[in-house]
């Protein structure tokens, strides 16, 4: 990231009175069984409030913009951010009111209403449909009225490293609106990434996992030939198992990418590794029966579903020496019990390393949580899985590059 104004030039310059709209991430796992949605896993929300909570002490009145799963750009009772903003409020021992709408009557009642140092948050962002249009003019409508809810004197904050590759109204537009500054989470996540890119400590090993080589593809071609070692788990490791020519059962493979699997093996060698032997299941079911078996020989019908024991071990192995690691992607269906173990192993053994390491968000910081893993035992866990990834291959991140613009000064 080239020179920015940051949440620190916005705090000297004097915020308290002043309107900010903050756009986090806040795209967290709800249990919806019970009588209300509850938040299942806070860590997106925990990562967003040192910056609210700099620009509350400051004096701001702060307006968060942030989203919740996949809205069809209306509203939807199950995307609210009603649980959320219960959480936030239980975490910052504040109040933390709900506007009913984005930009609408509510959200203008509700801003107005703030005092010195108070917090709102408007709903889901994307239940309105401008937010994700591909017509910028669209875009541009909605990050005016965002921008009008902070008023004249406004700025705009964003910390949501998990959308800033999403050239979307409320991580984007808004900051040609706005004087534009990078919040705290945003700066740490560029800042590590941007290590990984540069001259990490050596040797440097990669962890890949997930379901397909398609979502990945990108990021394995730009770091394969700077890593010494890169470790493929997960579904998408059947398309390479079978793009050596193993019957790998049932297991997912993406066919069209079988070619592009042959073609990294061969660039990759020796650092490409791929599991010896896989947990195999008759059934995507907690309940299937599973047995352990090579990687090439999983039986007719049955999935591969985890890695084995024998790849834990060549994978442990593997990461020993490493001085810089980065993670992405679960080594089985670790929510399936059954399915778990190579993901909670392969977690410990990161997380036990002398070396740097660094969590590439989505399902793997959920794994660190979900085994109860010490946080602080990984030297970075990421919010942002798909900008991680896409900062990683080196593509322009639209909420960065907004940023490096520093808005309409």
């Amino acid at each position: 990231m080239s020179a920015v104004t940051t949440v620190d030039d916005l705090i000297a310059a004097g915020v308290r009175g002043r309107g900010v709209l903050v756009r986090a991430d806040l795209n967290v796992p709800l249990e919806t069984s019970g009588p209300a949605p509850e938040v299942t896993d806070d860590g997106r929300i925990r990562a967003a409030l040192p910056t609210v909570r700099r620009l509350l002490d400051a004096g701001a009145r702060v307006v968060v913009a942030a989203h919740l799963g996949r809205p069809k750009g209306e509203p939807e009772p199950r995307y609210s951010l009603a649980p959320v903003a219960a959480r936030m409020a239980e975490l910052l021992d504040e109040r933390v009111p709900l506007a009913g709408d984005v930009v609408g009557d509510s959200a203008k009642a509700t801003v107005s209403g703030l005092a010195d140092g108070e917090v709102a948050l408007l709903e889901n962002v994307r239940f309105d449909p401008r937010e994700t249009s591909k017509d910028a003019g669209e875009r541009a409508e909605l990050a005016a009225e965002l921008a009008a809810l902070v008023g004249t004197d406004g700025a705009f904050v964003s910390d949501g490293f998990g959308v800033v590759h999403r050239k979307q109204a409320s991580v984007y537009d808004v900051g040609h609106v706005l004087p534009a500054y990078a919040g705290d989470l945003v700066l740490a996540e560029v800042s590590v990434l941007r290590g990984l890119t540069g001259d990490p400590a050596r040797p440097y090993a990669v962890v890949l996992g997930g379901s397909k080589v398609s979502d990945k593809l990108g990021v394995i071609d730009a770091l394969l030939p700077k890593v010494d070692t890169l470790l493929v788990g997960g579904g998408m490791c059947f398309t390479f198992l079978a793009a050596r020519g193993y019957d790998v059962g049932d297991s997912l493979v993406e066919r069209d990418m079988i070619d592009e699997c042959k073609r990294l093996l061969n660039e990759g060698g020796s650092a490409l590794v791929l599991p010896t032997d896989v947990v195999a299941a008759d059934a995507f079911a907690a309940d299937a029966a599973t047995r352990v078996v090579p990687a090439e020989a999983i039986p007719a019908g049955w999935m591969g579903l985890d890695i084995g024991p024998d790849s834990v071990r060549a994978f442990t192995e593997a990461l020993e020496p490493a001085r810089t690691v980065f993670w992405n992607g679960p080594m089985g269906v670790f929510e399936m019990s059954p399915f778990a173990e190579g993901t909670k192993q392969i977690a410990r053994a990161i997380a036990g390393s002398e070396a740097f390491s660094v969590v590439g968000g989505g399902d793997s910081a959920a794994a660190v949580r979900t085994f109860g893993l010490a946080e602080e035992s990984f030297g970075h866990i990421s919010t942002g899985g798909g900008a991680s990834l896409e900062y990683l291959e080196g593509k322009e991140l639209p909420g960065v590059a907004v940023l490096e613009g520093g808005g309409v000064a």
